[in-house]
């Protein structure tokens, strides 16, 4: 079974930066997809980005479009998000998600069945 560690999240002045890594441990991550999903305090949570198995299909939201950007080491078994221009809607607890057959679109929070604890981010103005 695979376990998801998130680090790299921290405070950071808007338009800041901060990379965030998702270390797999348990199984390699290389056929699983490899999703970025945040959970703002009151709100639901919301797709990032996401990462296919190869790394070769990449899909984000459009609010981060231009901003952030996905990554993986199947070789390490790490994932990563480099988030760039942050701004205080930004703020929220980020969580590395993975599935290997997903039924529900990569972009939707349901199609992942294995989730990390989580990673706090707050974008001060």
């Amino acid at each position: 079974q695979v376990q998801l560690v998130e680090s790299g999240g921290g405070l950071v002045q808007a338009g800041g930066s901060l990379r965030l890594s998702c270390a797999a441990s348990g199984s390699t991550i290389s056929n699983y997809y490899i999703g970025w999903i945040r959970q703002a305090p009151g709100k639901e949570r919301e797709f990032v980005a996401a990462i296919s198995g190869s790394g070769l299909n990449t899909f984000s939201v459009s609010s981060v479009n231009g901003r952030f950007s996905i990554s993986r080491d199947n070789t390490k078994n790490m994932a990563y998000l480099q988030m760039n221009n942050l701004t205080p809607e930004d703020t929220a607890v980020y969580y590395c998600a993975a599935v290997a057959t997903p039924r529900s679109p990569v972009t939707t929070t349901d199609a992942y069945d294995i989730w990390g604890r989580g990673t706090q981010v707050t974008v001060s103005s």
